[in-house]
This record gives C-alpha cells, sequence and structure tokens, in this order.
C-alpha cells in the first residue's frame, strides 16, 4: 500500500486522473503501480481488455479521456507501431510508467513525443520489493526520464556496491543494485537457503541488476549480472549495444545475448525486428536476404562503437520469445540461437 501510494505522488495522481492499465493485476505492475496507487489517490482504472492489445488501448485512451497509460517497453512499442496510431486522439495523456524491463531511450523519446506522455515515468524494481525502488518523477527533467530510473523512493535505502567485493563504488561506477527498506520482502516461501542468497543479515536485498548512480543521485541500469557478456575478457553489457542499434531508423525493437564461442568464450548476437517498410526488410527479400542485414547491421556499428562491441551475429525476427506479463526470455533465445547456430559444442565446452 505505501508502495502504491508514492508511486501515484512520483506521477502527481487525484482523483482526476484516469489511467489506462493493459499490464495483468496478477503481477505487480498492476496490481500496485495500477490498482494501489489509484486506490490511494481516487483516480479511476480503466481496462482496455482481458488480454494486451495494441488497438484496444489506444481505442480506451481516446474513448475514455486518459491521462496516465502503463506498459512494458514491448506494449509502447507494439502501440507505436500500430499503423494508424497518429489517427487517435492521445491529447488526455500527460503520464504514465514504462517499466518491467530495461526502457529504450528511444521508445522513451516517441511516447512522449507521439503519445502526448510528457510527463511520463520509469519506475525501477522487482517483485521481492513490493516492487518499486527507484523512480523518475514529472519535475525531473526529459533526459533524466528517458535515460533513467530515477532517485530512490521514499523510505527506501539504495546502494551500488562491487559485486565481488561488497564495496560501495563511486559514484558514476558500475556495480549491483540493493535496495533496503520496508519494502523488502520477508523471504521466498519455505525456502530460507534461497532467501539467505537474497538478503543479507543487514536488510540488503541483492537484485542482480548492474547500475551506476549519478552525482545527483540518478540510477541507471546498465544491465544483468547473468546476461554481462565476457567476450575475450571483455565485458560487454547488452543494454548499451541495445541502446545504440535502437538508433538505427529501420529497427523496431533489438535484444542482444551472449553465444558460446570456443575462441572468445561469448560472442555477441543481436535480434533484430525490422519496421515492415524499412529498407533493411527490402533485403530480407533481396539477394543474400537475412545474410545482407546482418551485414548492414555490423556495417552501422563498425566505426562508431568498439569493434568488440559490433555484432558477430544478427537474426532477424518478427517476434521474440516473451513471459506472460510481457517480458523477453533471454534465455530462450540462447537455446534458439544456439540451436541454429549449431553451437552445442562451444557450448559443451563453456558449460564444463
Amino acid at each position: 500500500m505505501n508502495n502504491g501510494f508514492f508511486i501515484g505522488e512520483a506521477c502527481g495522481y487525484s482523483d482526476a486522473d484516469r489511467v489506462c492499465i493493459p499490464v495483468p493485476f496478477y503481477h505487480c505492475f498492476g496490481m500496485v503501480l495500477g490498482n494501489l496507487a489509484c486506490t490511494t489517490h481516487g483516480a479511476a482504472m480503466v481496462i482496455p481488455s482481458a488480454g494486451f492489445k495494441p488497438k484496444a488501448v489506444l481505442e480506451a485512451v481516446q474513448a475514455e479521456r486518459c491521462t496516465s497509460l502503463y506498459g512494458v517497453p514491448t506494449m509502447f512499442i507494439a502501440e507505436l507501431g500500430e499503423p494508424d496510431l497518429d489517427d487517435y486522439d492521445l491529447s488526455t495523456l500527460r503520464t504514465g510508467i514504462m517499466a518491467g524491463s530495461p526502457c529504450p531511450v528511444e521508445v522513451m523519446k516517441q511516447v512522449v513525443n507521439r503519445m502526448n506522455m510528457e510527463e511520463v515515468t520509469i519506475a525501477y524494481g522487482m517483485t521481492e520489493t513490493s516492487p518499486v525502488s527507484t523512480q523518475t518523477s514529472a519535475e525531473d527533467s526529459l533526459e533524466h526520464r528517458v535515460s533513467t530510473v530515477g532517485r530512490v523512493h521514499p523510505h527506501v535505502e539504495i546502494k551500488i556496491v562491487d559485486p565481488d567485493t561488497g564495496e560501495i563504488v563511486p559514484r558514476g561506477e558500475g556495480g549491483e543494485f540493493m535496495t533496503r527498506g520496508y519494502s523488502v520482502m520477508v523471504g521466498y516461501w519455505n525456502d530460507p537457503e534461497r532467501t539467505a542468497e537474497a538478503i543479507d543479515s543487514d536488510g540488503w536485498m541483492h537484485t542482480g541488476d548492474l547500475a551506476t548512480m549519478d552525482a545527483d543521485g540518478y540510477v541507471n541500469i546498465i544491465g544483468r549480472i547473468k546476461d554481462m557478456i565476457i567476450r575475450g575478457g571483455e565485458n560487454v553489457y547488452p543494454r548499451e549495444v541495445e541502446e545504440f542499434l535502437y538508433s538505427h531508423p529501420d529497427i523496431v525493437e533489438v535484444q542482444v545475448i551472449g553465444v558460446p564461442d570456443l575462441k572468445y568464450g561469448e560472442e555477441i548476437m543481436a535480434w533484430v525486428q525490422l519496421r515492415e517498410d524499412s529498407d533493411l526488410a527490402a533485403l530480407v527479400a533481396g539477394d543474400g536476404g537475412a545474410d545482407a542485414v546482418a551485414e548492414a547491421v555490423k556495417e552501422y556499428c563498425r566505426g562508431t562503437i568498439a569493434h568488440y562491441k559490433v555484432p558477430r551475429y544478427v537474426r532477424v525476427t518478427d517476434d521474440f520469445p516473451m513471459t506472460v506479463t510481457g517480458k523477453i526470455r533471454k534465455v530462450a533465445m540462447r537455446e534458439t540461437s544456439i540451436s541454429e547456430l549449431g553451437l552445442d559444442e562451444a557450448a559443451n565446452v563453456r558449460n564444463a
């Protein structure tokens, strides 16, 4: 209840707000950021459909004159991809929340510019922490709202530590994001061993996420510890490659993973979804097909990002494996990629 209240405060909710909630209620996004944030401020809750449908969301926002809209990045990408998006009257929107997985900067900018959500916020958290630990606010600058996950919530503590030593790192340096406070769970149900792994004796929760904090306390999530790619001794955070590729005008969605490699340990692979009417999409149907797209994507990267961050493999896809809550399943992506690329030997060596 407290977490929902402070989320609503960051969004500036009152009984004049009408919040469109297309995320599921059995998940903390719909339950706390949705129901409880609204309940504690007297705001109306608008449910666009039984399951997520981008067109139904846009229709509900227009018909119900919604002032706020929620979603994970893939939901907003789907809404932005609706061919008649600009025909909907979204002028009543002012705020909303994008959360659930890392929020691409380019997507946030489009949400602000094309969907009228000038006060949109990003919330960061996990189910085990009720869930939100940091959030941007309507008063934050556009740059802070599109490129960070904000500052610490009231009555919550956060720190960023060296994963190996547990020591707090200097501002601007990367480390594991940890949080402590009223919001941290008591523990995993009937699992004291796993609970002890996640929560230190002094109450600090290990999130497993890598982050930096600037001098003003704004936090930027740079990746998951388990998703970090170690290529020939160089650490590559998938998110920085993803953010760069989102700047490509022909790419709608991109996810970067590490796949096993006998020489380097891991190589970088990018799954990309293309705009249907784009030049890259036209290449798929031409000579060379997907190989031509892969070379074009690599060429886009060369000379702009470090050579060891350029994807070795590029896969064109129409969709991504997802959980029922809209989070992309990178584990499933890796399994598919290993099988398609014939990397079973390298995978066995790495696992050994």
